[in-house]
């Protein structure tokens, strides 16, 4: 009886399912309506339905994977717990003094969103550490017997504790952690040491402080999952890896970026596969638009913002933007076209769906004939092109236009917010967007690939063989990954690799510690070694590689070596480089990788025949030049080495993908669809 893993990615429209043969690598893709009122709903049903067409029994899954927005939306939607948190004492308003920096330089009126703990909810308590973490003031009991029966009288589901220079010496934290553990309502209780033991007061107790918020809120959720699977659930993460149900529970900030992460690590592979290291992803859902640079590399930050709060874990380096597939158009006060970031979502959805009244994308790229009404979801969804046209010529009659000009207007307009989102994530970080290839993927990403690209200068489309459940698989193929950070602060001379070596090796244990108690195999985990490096005296830091443990080099060397490494990635980074200044490291960060049982994509090797039998069909479809008669194929019947020319419309259960005027496309031996221009 053959094993199988299970992949499942909740979106803010379907819930994406992956079913994994893990002796013949075969996939079998799945697609059901999200349940945004309780996403456990449209999981569960979904993994019932693929289980059911496929034959398998619940008893041959091994592994269950799942790519969750629970804690995103819960900071969103401002659903989470009401936070109590403990400072030091002087340190109570540290989330409004935050940076003396503006988001909007010019802007005197910026709306900041309102801290997640409360004033009334703060409390200060007398200790102190001093930067080299000895305690120069000491936490006495009766202030944690006080601070008890206040937050005992608050009755606060979630409490956050971040004291200062805790990251150095944590006792004082773990001693109001073994106090507060008592309190009789069992609130979600997080420290600062153990969240993330690194400097800066305000990142620190912003990010503590989030995964109280939403503590709640996820490990209810994450419970009940795996209480009703009866079985071990594994949840990616934002930095791309894996982690248990138990750790993610624990600490759910670092799940913020689950679901793009998983995308990103999906695309990446497809990418490396195909011979594309370097990619630019398209994740276009029916919310949003996730976009990340990969330059042979999944890039990663850890200086994010989710809902205009600061969250200093590792993360994918992800630009996300308000252009899905439900965006909604509208004209705003100045009679401007405006496309999102408001969405339909799931429910009511666009207006072809049949419930919602507001015009979205997909109903612009319906209207366009870039959608087939009876093709959706392989026809199992029927939509409604009258209605939707009907409430186009409603919005068209507001700005003068026809239909068509308006719909094409809408997809104008969407393209450019996701165009300016590209940017951010490649031109205004010095890479050149015309050295990668775009990968489009989710259920809108395929259609308007073609037009970004060309607008981009990108030259090259890699579309993967099921792009609208890429975040699925690859949150099925994600390795087992733990984030460690420690810092030091080291400058010019200072800097010793004896002692580096050491904490690397100390932050090494207990990662092996932390494995071990989960019975995972130590002898597939591989150590990675990184630093965080600025000038001395500036602000913040970029992340080199640590010069490898193999090379035998001395101190004055490793110094070169780092030195050199942090000029390059600031002339990369930043245009420029002062060889003559000097450096100081931050942080120590360690990222542990475990390889884990994964499906593999293999080959195709089938022989193109001359003959094209995907091809099905004609239809007239309105590109910027005007209405185009252009071709239908269906996916399913693309064989290795058939060509495409544009214009052309691919269907598939999972997307459409839209080939524009003076594009062609190749299908290779993996199955994807390589778009390029004539």
């Amino acid at each position: 009886m053959d094993d199988y893993s299970v992949a499942v990615d909740v979106g803010g429209t379907f819930t994406d399912i992956v079913l994994c043969n893990l002796t013949t690598n075969e996939q079998q893709v799945h697609k059901t309506p999200s349940t945004p009122d309780d996403p456990s709903t449209g999981f569960l049903t979904g993994l019932r339905e693929v289980l059911a067409a496929n034959s398998v029994e619940a008893s041959q899954v091994k592994h269950v994977f799942h790519g969750t927005t629970i804690a995103t939306n819960a900071i969103l939607e401002n659903k989470g717990s009401p936070v109590g948190l403990v400072v030091s004492d002087g340190f109570k308003f540290v989330l409004e003094i935050g940076r003396q920096s503006r988001s909007e330089l010019y802007n005197l009126n910026v709306d900041r969103p309102a801290p997640l703990a409360p004033w009334e909810l703060r409390f200060g308590l007398p200790e102190r550490v001093d930067h080299h973490g000895a305690i120069v003031e000491d936490l006495l009991p009766e202030a944690i017997q006080t601070l008890v029966h206040l937050l005992e009288e608050a009755g606060v589901d979630g409490i956050a504790v971040s004291f200062l220079f805790s990251f150095l010496n944590s006792a004082h934290e773990e001693a109001v952690l073994a106090a507060l553990e008592k309190l009789p309502n069992n609130p979600f209780i997080s420290i600062s040491s153990k969240v993330l033991p690194e400097f800066r007061e305000y990142e620190r107790t912003s990010t503590v402080v989030i995964n109280s918020y939403v503590g709640q809120v996820v490990s209810r959720y994450l419970t009940n999952l795996e209480n009703s699977l009866g079985k071990g659930l594994r949840i990616m993460q934002s930095s791309g890896g894996s982690i248990t149900a138990r750790l993610a529970a624990d600490q759910p900030v670092r799940t913020i970026l689950s679901g793009p992460a998983g995308g990103v690590v999906g695309a990446f592979y497809t990418g490396v596969q195909a011979g594309y290291p370097d990619i630019i992803t398209l994740d276009m859902g029916g919310t949003s638009t996730d976009v990340s640079l990969c330059p042979s590399r999944i890039k990663e930050t850890t200086g994010s913002q989710v809902g205009g709060y600061p969250i200093s874990v590792p993360m994918i380096d992800i630009h996300t933007v308000g252009a899905g597939g439900g965006s909604i158009a509208r004209v705003d006060a100045g009679g401007a076209l405006v496309v999102g970031p408001q969405s339909a979502g799931a429910d009511p959805g666009p207006a072809c769906y049949g419930k919602g009244d507001q015009i979205t994308v997909t109903d612009a790229n319906l209207v366009l004939g870039r959608m087939l009404p009876d093709n959706f979801l392989g026809g199992r969804m029927t939509l409604d092109r009258q209605r939707a046209e009907g409430l186009i010529a409603e919005l068209a009659s507001q700005i003068s236009l026809s239909v068509q000009e308006t719909a094409l207007g809408v997809i104008r307009v969407v393209n450019a917010n996701m165009a300016r989102a590209i940017r951010a994530t490649s031109q205004e970080r010095g890479y050149d967007p015309r050295q990668f290839t775009m990968v489009p993927f989710g259920g809108a990403g395929p259609m308007h690939c073609c037009e970004l690209a060309h607008e981009m200068g990108i030259p090259r489309v890699l579309v993967p063989a099921r792009p609208g459940i890429l975040s699925a698989l690859g949150v099925a193929i994600a390795d087992i990954v733990k984030d460690y950070s420690r810092t030091v602060m080291m400058r010019g001379d200072d800097i010793n690799r004896v002692q580096l070596d050491e904490e690397f090796h100390g932050m090494e244990g207990l990662a092996r510690e932390e494995l071990e108690k989960e019975g995972l195999p130590m002898d597939r985990m591989v150590p990675q070694r990184f630093l965080d490096v600025r000038y001395v005296g500036q602000s913040f830091e970029l992340t080199i590689d640590y010069p490898s443990p193999t090379r035998r080099i001395d101190t004055a060397r490793m110094r070169r070596s780092i030195a050199d490494s942090f000029y390059r990635a600031h002339l990369q980074r930043f245009g420029y480089a002062d060889r003559g200044e000097a450096v100081e490291i931050v942080n120590l960060r360690l990222k542990l990788g475990l390889e884990m049982d994964k499906p593999q994509i293999v080959a195709v090797q089938a022989a193109g025949s001359g003959s094209t039998p995907a091809l099905i069909g004609e239809v007239q479809v309105v590109f910027s030049g005007g209405p185009v008669t252009t071709r239908l194929y269906d996916r399913e019947n693309l064989r290795t080495g058939d060509q495409i020319s544009g214009p052309a419309i691919v269907l598939q259960m999972d997307t459409t993908v839209v080939i524009t005027p003076g594009w062609t496309g190749t299908t290779d031996d993996y199955g994807n669809l390589v778009l390029e221009t004539e």
